[in-house]
């Protein structure tokens, strides 16, 4: 039971490129790319001919699902951070997709930590670009000796464990799921499984889609306010 359980958790090379010494490209990797492409390509259909009167029943269902979403997101930023809607939300739809993804047949790639690494990482980057940018250099780089200079070295730990603490948390709840999942299926392979799919690989992926985003708009208010 566990060597099959590491086969599945084992993270497989499709191919390699042969440049630099070869550099692999994981199961992860084409996945991402699965998904990246699935949603350009209902950006692509779903955006063709829109009009401005008597719309089509794709049209409408389009703006219902933007202004949902942009309602969303925006409630959880507000201020000058909800000018950064638009790229929360993508992040919302990729995630959320990259995790139920395992419905279809697919590994979710978010399965995979350098996935959620890099994830963690351009938010993190975004957090304290955004800082600078709206507040200046000088007043963003004040804020780590806020409220006294003793924190500094507090303030400055808290910039590491924000992107160790968005990657580790989505990794951790993926992984855990798949675990369930993947212990269900080989001890009761027929029934059992399918019932607890709905929760683990449907609401679970995105439930953590949106935790994801909700820290990473809370972190981005926290820098520009």
């Amino acid at each position: 039971m566990t060597e099959e359980l590491m086969e599945k958790l084992e993270v497989k090379t499709v191919f390699t490129i042969p440049l630099f010494g070869g550099i692999r490209v994981t199961e992860s990797v084409v996945v991402t790319w699965i998904v990246m492409a699935a949603l350009i390509l209902f950006a692509i259909i779903m955006t063709r001919g829109l009009k401005t009167r008597g719309i089509s029943k794709r049209q409408a269902f389009l703006e219902w699902m933007v202004t949902k979403l942009d309602g969303m997101v925006g409630g959880m930023v507000g201020g000058k951070a909800k000018v950064f809607s638009e790229y929360l939300i993508t992040v919302l739809l990729f995630i959320g997709l990259a995790n139920i993804v395992g419905i279809f047949g697919l590994k979710s790639p978010t399965k995979d930590m350098s996935v959620t690494i890099a994830l963690a990482l351009m938010s993190i980057v975004l957090v304290e670009a955004s800082g600078i940018i709206f507040l200046g250099f000088k007043r963003a780089m004040h804020k780590f000796i806020e409220p006294t200079p003793v924190v500094l070295p507090i303030n400055i730990l808290e910039v590491v464990t924000k992107p160790l603490s968005l990657c580790m948390r989505l990794f951790g709840n993926v992984v855990g799921a798949f675990v369930i999942m993947a212990l269900l299926e080989i001890c009761v392979p027929i029934g059992i499984p399918m019932v607890f799919s709905l929760y683990f690989d449907f609401f679970d992926g995105l439930l953590q889609a949106y935790v994801f985003v909700f820290l990473t708009g809370l972190y981005l208010t926290e820098a520009v306010e």
